[in-house]
């Protein structure tokens, strides 16, 4: 099986404009797939930018099979490639903090609420997400999605690698002085995870936040594959089956946990 090649979109696009932000994901996605990469991910809340005020998302958010859905859709089919993108979620009175998977051939494959909101930010604009795991196939990979601070709970990817996640995608807003995350707490969770995570920063200033970059795709052996710096940026890495079995045959995590012991946690 070969590797699933992986571009990742560090990027905060235009602040408040969805149609500005959709161009600049087909340009991203013509880059891409041109790259040879079979999935593009971008960062937390791209469709509309991150740092408005919760009235502003609200009248953004959009349902997941909304308008900005279908476009994306035809994004991904024109050029071949998946697209895995942030977004305000509406369903009902609610709005969601979430990442939609879209499919080369541009249908729809899975969509994740943000589960741990972080600070009063958006607690006050965003319902939390209440499914822990949302996975799809893809390229011969369990694809798990999660977004931002999801990824600091221990315990959130721990239940993605019992669910037998090969690929965590991790949308982020990541904002100075958390940069210790995507440096070092990322390559540690693929490692004591045994997977992939593709881990897909906003940059530059917006709003109150400076956003710190670093996005970074961390590989099962704690290597990581591939880092961007602290601008706008396309970079790719490859999410190799190959490695992944060699990994989790030697690493013995997995196999050596003792669940009767950790009741407790929960």
């Amino acid at each position: 099986m070969p590797p699933l090649r992986t571009a990742l979109l560090q990027s905060s696009g235009r602040l408040g404009d969805t149609a500005e932000n959709l161009k600049a994901l087909e340009e991203a996605a013509s880059r891409a797939a041109q790259g040879g990469a079979g999935l593009l991910v971008t960062s937390e809340m791209f469709l509309t930018g991150y740092a408005l005020a919760p009235q502003d998302i609200a009248g953004l958010a959009e349902p997941a099979d909304g308008m900005s859905a279908r476009a994306i859709g035809e994004i991904a089919r024109r050029h071949g490639v998946a697209v895995l993108y942030g977004y305000p979620e509406r369903s009902g009175d609610a709005v969601y903090n979430a990442a939609q998977l879209i499919g080369p051939d541009g249908e729809r494959l899975a969509n994740y609420r943000k589960t741990h909101l972080f600070g009063c930010f958006e607690q006050d604009a965003f319902t939390p997400g209440d499914a822990p795991v949302v996975q799809a196939d893809l390229g011969g990979l369990r694809i798990g999605i999660m977004i931002c601070y999801d990824v600091e709970f221990p315990e959130n990817v721990r239940a993605h690698a019992l669910a037998g996640t090969d690929l965590l995608l991790v949308p982020t807003a990541q904002m100075h002085p958390f940069q210790f995350v995507a440096e070092q707490l990322v390559p540690v969770r693929a490692f004591e995870n045994q997977m992939y995570i593709a881990y897909v920063n906003r940059t530059g200033p917006e709003g109150e936040f400076e956003f710190v970059g670093l996005s970074c795709l961390a590989s099962p052996d704690g290597v990581t594959r591939t880092r961007a710096g602290r601008g706008e940026e396309l970079v790719f890495g490859e999410a190799d089956p190959e490695l992944l079995h060699a990994s989790r045959t030697t690493n013995p995590y997995l196999r050596d946990r003792r669940p009767g012991l950790y009741a407790s946690l929960v």
